[in-house]
């Protein structure tokens, strides 16, 4: 498995788990190999890409959970990485019913769909720099993926790294759910006053969060 070299000591040591080699390397040469859909050195493996029509697929399955549980949902909030988890909920949703709103979630360092739908086009981010909300953050929209994301996301929320803390804060001291940046983002959306009134689900996508940053979290601050 192909991994960015910033990626959480506790998402590293779940994936080891299954017993997977694993191959560390630059964020730019990680993203370049999104971008190009292979890696040097990959051999006869197959390589499958965060938006591979089947992983897609497979997301889709949270918004058929969604409407089974909650068939009257207003706005569903989905963080924003690659696109391929937003493009498989929102597919399910709005074959159901187009009047829900589907929006994107994206911290500050790194907005490429943000900026995309304000041109109409797939557009990189410029101030791209990495944080503690290591789920999130490409560089650019893939243009694989506009296609999709054009059409079946609304719009997408810039969220502060101080907001997205203070969700974590909140899913762990309320609701005793512990969430990565990326998983706790949508909450962080949601309460934002960014949101339409009605009916809204967070996808809270992840769990996987190194203790040291968490930590710092709870003390009220925010991870380098």
């Amino acid at each position: 498995m192909l991994v960015p070299d910033y990626i959480p000591q506790t998402k590293l040591s779940r994936i080891l788990e299954l017993d997977v080699k694993i191959k560390k390397v630059p964020f730019t040469q990680w993203w370049d190999a999104i971008l190009s859909r292979t890696y040097d050195g990959i051999g006869q493996s197959t390589f499958i890409h965060p938006c591979d029509y089947n992983v897609m697929a497979g997301h889709g399955t949270i918004g058929l959970e969604i409407l089974e549980d909650l068939p009257d949902v207003d706005t569903v909030i989905c963080p924003y990485g690659s696109g391929g988890l937003i493009t498989g909920v929102s597919s399910a949703l709005k074959h159901h019913n187009k009047s829900i709103k589907v929006l994107a979630c994206e911290p500050e360092t790194a907005t490429p769909l943000h900026v995309s739908l304000k041109a109409g086009k797939p557009l990189a981010f410029e101030n791209h720099r990495s944080s503690f909300v290591d789920g999130m953050g490409g560089k650019n929209v893939l243009e694989e993926i506009w296609p999709y994301v054009s059409h079946l996301v609304d719009s997408s929320i810039v969220l502060s790294l101080e907001e997205i803390a203070e969700a974590i804060r909140i899913l762990i001291n309320r609701n005793s759910l512990v969430t990565e940046g990326a998983g706790a983002a949508p909450l962080a959306a949601a309460l934002s006053n960014k949101v339409p009134n009605g009916t809204i689900v967070c996808v809270l996508s992840g769990g996987n969060i190194d203790s040291n940053k968490l930590v710092t979290i709870l003390n009220g601050q925010v991870p380098n």
